[in-house]
């Protein structure tokens, strides 16, 4: 085969530099939706029809379960079927590679969090309230400057694991079996995935399975943060467990020791205090930070593409 469907850094390197390059792009959007959301659309519905209130917990979680398999099993046969009935050459390679893209957010989430710190470096608060929206769940409507910067900081450093590293990690070790049902489990734990009562039953299985796939690519993405920020080592080994998530807190420690600076603190969601703890020393982010923060991100990406193609070149099938 041209490009194997396991084991091949040079078709995770492609599928990395296309998605940073193009993207999704918001045309294409428009005519087929995201494939994520296809994967969303069948979780909410499946919530909707068996996350009954007045089930006992172990149906629920039973019924949890069961759209966990439904939904990442059909991604990943259709990530095998792709892979493996495709026909060998060149063309069906790179139609691989474009579909790989879909399963990574490189660019989106650049284009997120600099949205976020051009409204903070002109000063615009409620543009950079708005912006931060997008990317985080806690409440915003009272974030001041320092706050802003934090919760974007923060959504970079454990997107760069969800949208980056993770993905690009089952793609490399499963293929786009891996790829595919990665962003299917990510997807229901964002979805449902949450401790709240109407979830806590039915998404147990869907955060449970979200922190598994997230245990090794989370350590990865911290150290390339770590890495290339001049720092961040000693704060991440320090810090990285405190969060309550056991990946979460790698790449957000990293981050905060990288740039020096403390993030994490008191936070609030739908109106409710969430104490968390402090990651990191030093001072709270600005909009200065926050365009250092996205540096160290893009610092980051051009590591591990080194890292591929470091390995395509050794790596023989």
């Amino acid at each position: 085969m041209i490009f194997s469907p396991f084991l091949d850094p040079w078709r995770t390197l492609a599928a990395l530099v296309l998605e940073a390059a193009v993207g999704y792009p918001d045309r294409l959007h428009r005519l087929i939706p995201h494939p994520v959301t296809w994967a969303g659309r069948g979780i909410s519905a499946l919530e909707q029809s068996w996350n009954r209130p007045d089930w006992p917990a172990a149906i629920r979680r039973l019924l949890g379960v069961v759209t966990l398999v439904l939904i990442a099993g059909s991604a990943a046969l259709a990530g095998l079927l792709i892979d493996f009935l495709l026909p060998n050459s060149l063309l069906f390679a790179l139609i691989t590679v474009c579909l790989a893209t879909t399963g990574l957010a490189q660019r989106s989430l650049y284009t997120h969090v600099a949205a976020v710190s051009a409204a903070l470096e002109q000063d615009d608060l409620p543009r950079a309230r708005q912006a931060v929206s997008k990317i985080v769940g806690r409440d915003v409507s009272a974030l001041d400057r320092t706050k802003i910067a934090a919760a974007a900081l923060e959504s970079l450093a454990e997107s760069f694991c969800d949208g980056v590293i993770a993905p690009a990690f089952w793609l490399l070790t499963c293929g786009l079996a891996g790829l595919f049902a990665y962003k299917a489990i990510n997807t229901a734990d964002s979805l449902i995935g949450h401790r709240e009562p109407r979830w806590r039953a039915f998404g147990w299985a869907s955060a449970r399975t979200d922190d598994l796939f997230n245990l090794i690519p989370a350590r990865l993405a911290g150290c390339l943060l770590a890495a290339v920020s001049g720092g961040g080592w000693r704060v991440m080994w320090r810090d990285a467990r405190k969060h309550d998530s056991p990946n979460a807190g790698w790449p957000e420690a990293a981050m905060a020791g990288g740039l020096k600076i403390r993030l994490g603190g008191p936070v609030a969601y739908d109106g409710a205090p969430h104490p968390r703890p402090w990651f990191g020393d030093g001072t709270l982010p600005d909009a200065a930070t926050l365009r250092r923060g996205l540096g160290v991100y893009l610092r980051a990406c051009f590591l591990f593409w080194i890292l591929l193609a470091a390995g395509g070149l050794t790596w023989r099938h």
